[in-house]
């Protein structure tokens, strides 16, 4: 099926920019690439695109084999309801001795191969993304068994098509890639004379707000960031409304400051949030944000004045807020990974298909 239209929601790079001398939300020259595009939106006859490619486009195939072996008396999760089937217990059952249920699970892993594959082709289509020559793939899903063997297939299934491409998993653990890519959103007075930052990754179900170290180099290099303590938060459990959310992640903050005091660690009065959607200059949140708790979408909501307003001062500062894309910000984490490269791109498995596509600065 052709795709109907490829909405551009990020300008494309035609031409060298220079760094901007202050950083703004959604920024597309940052200090270490340039964000040629992101959230890109395809559609086809059936919907979006990306969405092809989701956690919940994995869970629908596994549900219709499961219907389809129940009509044979032979789903191997019996009377287990679909809410109750994690990547641990489906890992499991690829490597059980059961030729049945091991069969199920390669075959609901092969189908949603060749759905993320065909994602990559439309994807490498864009002229926003032409000339890309790796892929990281990210989302919690890649951390289990299921996610790498599809990611492999896929990438089998693109090379006989003659598709050139690099798929590669996220590095870093996929709960805190999303926190340490915050570092690569920090202007650089926080990289002097400060230990660590603090970041937040909003997603669809899940927020993991922490403090990362920024272990930074002599020359200001944050090649070693890492995660010191973190906070996760599954919102899609307890439905909350906008300001009850705001009020929740503020609080999981406030802790995380507090601790930070206690070790005495010299905590920047900065912090990066990466967050689903189109996020504009001043940081609304212009569409995308669909999956968050409430109505965070238009220029009636300010994200970072909502959070700024319950959080505490840091060394008698009030915090700097940056915020963009978070499959961006999951990018970002790779940065110090892609030396070898000058065109990459991120997608990340998650409520729906996070996607960016980045070029390598000098």
């Amino acid at each position: 099926m052709g795709v109907k239209s490829e909405a551009r929601d990020a300008a494309p790079t035609d031409e060298p920019a220079a760094a901007p001398s202050v950083l703004i939300h959604g920024g597309r020259v940052l200090p270490a690439v340039t964000v040629d595009t992101y959230n890109e939106e395809l559609r086809d006859e059936e919907g979006f695109v990306g969405d092809r490619a989701s956690r919940r486009a994995f869970r629908a195939i596994l549900a219709d084999w499961r219907d389809r072996m129940k009509e044979r008396g032979e789903d191997p999760f019996g009377d287990v309801p679909m809410e109750e089937i994690s990547k641990s217990k489906l890992d499991k059952m690829l490597a059980s001795a059961d030729p049945v249920s091991a069969g199920l699970v390669h075959t609901v892993v092969e189908e949603f191969a060749g759905e993320l594959a065909t994602v990559v082709r439309r994807f490498l289509r864009l002229e926003t993304w032409k000339g890309t020559q790796r892929i990281v793939i990210g989302g919690g899903m890649i951390g289990s068994r299921i996610g790498e063997l599809a990611m492999g297939r896929a990438s089998i299934m693109l090379a006989a098509d003659g598709v050139s491409i690099e798929l590669r998993a996220i590095q870093n653990d996929p709960d805190e890639a999303g926190l340490i890519g915050a570092v690569h959103l920090a202007p650089s007075w926080v990289m002097a004379g400060h230990d660590a930052i603090l970041a937040v990754d909003i997603g669809g179900t899940n927020v993991r707000v922490g403090i990362v170290e920024l272990n930074a180099g002599k020359r200001g290099e944050v090649e070693e960031a890492d995660v010191w303590k973190r906070q996760l938060w599954r919102h899609a459990d307890d439905k909350p409304e906008r300001d009850e959310a705001i009020e929740k992640i503020a609080a999981m903050l406030a802790k995380l400051i507090d601790r930070a005091g206690e070790e005495k660690m010299k905590l920047a009065p900065f912090m990066g949030i990466g967050c689903p959607g189109l996020i504009d200059e001043h940081g609304f949140i212009l569409k995308g944000g669909q999956n968050l708790p409430g109505n965070w979408e238009g220029k009636d909501f300010s994200l970072a004045a909502a959070l700024s307003a319950h959080l505490p001062r840091i060394g008698g500062h009030d915090i700097f807020i940056q915020i963009h894309n978070d499959a961006v910000v999951q990018g970002l984490s790779e940065v110090p990974n892609m030396k070898d490269v000058e065109h990459w791109g991120v997608m990340t498995i998650g409520t729906g298909l996070g996607n960016a596509r980045f070029t390598n600065r000098e």
